[in-house]
């Protein structure tokens, strides 16, 4: 039999004394051989007039040797006895914890749980996204959240500091996945830990063919979800190295440059000059040169006013990120999406791997703005109710080398994809479900079987099992007797649409009550035949 808690309190108490007898006895010992040891400040002599200090050094080798053997053995014997108290203590967990410590639930910085109300909400966003990936072809497949690290560090370039790196035994260095979304900025939606949701398309294409599919499963998602006012901001990455060259910006200053520009959706045009000029030590001509540029935005006319520049026309990159726009946007007028899409030179995606399109799915306006739910006051440091800037939604663009980069031939595999941010969809439709006061129904419950006389449950469980076989999803109480009100105002509280009341009288006739929560009509409904009225019901109200 185990030891009681007041056994096992008492034992430590003992094994404290003995770990501090011991400490103390060590710490003696200590300050006995210092004051030994210690020559007087008039340096006092022996008979044979050497100083102290010096008959203490002659002393015999052995004797030293057992002194430092005494020393180590009564330090072995002190970690011994503190790692039995510790033991001790640590058996004092679950129940038997002592009332007086004090214990902090909660997540680690940057994750969150999610509650019954949050999980049928996220779950919603889900099942709506992968719907419209299967309308356009999807085949579902899954890879581990983290990777050796070579994997990831050959595409993020600027941007690799935002993967988060550990060791393994064996000396292997893995890392936590990153995510196209994801910007240095904090953002209301923006956590260490999250769910995005790809699309790719891989192989063979003409042109802006599967481009244009991206940007209008981008459209698609974001009108399901309701998620508000939105534009898909679009722009070419041959375009942007174009652009840099004719600005006067050194080839090797591509990638940092492009880095900078990528922030002008945080940071005002003043502050990424400054970056750009101060730490990236682009000449300040070149970078007023970018400055012109990159705030221009528009559709097919832009494309048009760019082609006749007398500066990107000189430079084929430009002219090829041009055409390709010209044709992505004529593509998207197809589908419908020119009130949706904008052609913006400020877009550039930092990492590295773009090679052509490249397109962002943002909020306008109030949707972009949110406040924490009123019931936390505080969320991992950030103070709730403060409106938040939610930043762009999903992203995405073509990386035509990326997969030859895994391939030992090098053989290159054409793809363009895009990632929906989760997180961030689900922050705003939080935000919005909870200033709107809206409670969501949490399980899909469809019929609960309730009992009105004590004694019946063996009877619920017969009928619950005949539901179940029948693919009816069903519950009841765990209580043997539960009051019937109380049983009742469960279902409302959870928007259960049926109730089976079994009641003594009508059992004995082989019947039961079939009570509609909303309304609350009962009809009397013979067992047998309870299956397909529940069925017919429930076609009738699809």
């Amino acid at each position: 039999m185990s030891d009681t808690r007041e056994q096992i309190l008492e034992q430590i108490k003992v094994q404290g004394d003995l770990v501090r007898q011991l400490k103390a006895a060590k710490e003696s010992k200590e300050k006995c051989a210092t004051f030994q040891t210690a020559p007087s400040g008039g340096g006092r002599v022996s008979s044979s007039g050497a100083p102290a200090q010096r008959q203490q050094q002659q002393q015999p080798q052995k004797q030293q040797q057992a002194q430092e053997q005494q020393q180590h053995e009564q330090l072995h014997q002190i970690d011994e006895e503190v790692a039995r108290l510790l033991a001790l203590k640590a058996t004092l967990g679950g129940d038997a914890a002592p009332t007086n410590l004090k214990f902090t639930l909660k997540t680690p910085k940057g994750t969150r749980d999610y509650g019954p109300q949050q999980m049928t909400l996220r779950q919603g966003v889900l099942d709506k996204i992968v719907q419209v990936f299967k309308r356009h072809g999807g085949e579902a497949i899954d890879t581990p959240v983290f990777e050796l690290k070579e994997v990831l560090t050959g595409k993020y370039g600027e941007d690799s500091k935002l993967i988060y790196d550990w060791k393994i035994q064996g000396g292997e260095i893995l890392s936590m996945r990153s995510t196209d979304a994801t910007i240095p900025a904090m953002t209301k939606g923006r956590y260490r830990e999250f769910y995005q949701c790809d699309f790719d398309i891989a192989g063979t294409y003409d042109p802006m063919l599967p481009d244009a599919e991206c940007v209008k499963i981008v459209s698609e998602i974001l009108d399901t979800l309701d998620i508000g006012d939105y534009v898909i901001k679009l722009n070419h990455r041959q375009l942007l190295d174009g652009m840099f060259q004719a600005c006067g910006v050194p080839a090797d200053s591509f990638r940092t440059i492009c880095s900078a520009v990528d922030k002008l959706d945080k940071s005002p045009w003043a502050d990424v000059r400054k970056e750009m000029v101060d730490e990236k030590g682009l000449d300040e001509a070149a970078a007023d040169r970018i400055g012109e540029y990159v705030r221009l935005s528009g559709g097919a006319e832009l494309v048009e006013q760019l082609l006749a520049d007398e500066k990107l026309k000189a430079v084929p990159n430009a002219v090829k990120g041009l055409e390709g726009m010209k044709q992505l946007l004529k593509y998207c007028s197809i589908f419908g999406l020119d009130k949706r899409v904008s052609f913006d030179l400020s877009l550039a995606r930092g990492l590295d791997y773009y090679t052509g399109v490249i397109y962002e799915g943002v909020l306008k306006g109030e949707s972009a703005t949110v406040a924490s739910p009123a019931k936390t006051s505080q969320q991992n440091g950030e103070q709730a109710n403060e409106p938040a800037t939610v930043g762009s939604v999903a992203g995405g663009g073509r990386y035509d080398n990326l997969v030859g980069m895994f391939d030992p031939r090098g053989k290159a595999v054409p793809c363009v994809g895009v990632s929906i941010g989760v997180e961030r969809i689900f922050s705003v439709l939080e935000a919005r479900a909870a200033a709107s006061g809206l409670k969501l129904r949490t399980s899909d419950v469809e019929v609960y079987v309730a009992s009105a006389h004590k004694g019946l449950h063996e009877q619920r469980l017969k009928v619950l099992n005949l539901l179940w076989d029948a693919g009816v999803k069903a519950e009841h109480s765990y209580k043997l007797n539960p009051k019937l009100l109380v049983q009742l105002q469960h279902c409302e509280e959870h928007q259960i649409p049926l109730v089976v009341v079994l009641g003594d009288a009508e059992l004995a006739q082989g019947l039961v009550k079939l009570r509609e929560v909303t309304t609350r009509e009962e009809t009397n409904v013979k067992l047998k035949d309870l299956v397909a009225e529940i069925r017919r019901r429930q076609q009738s109200s699809a």
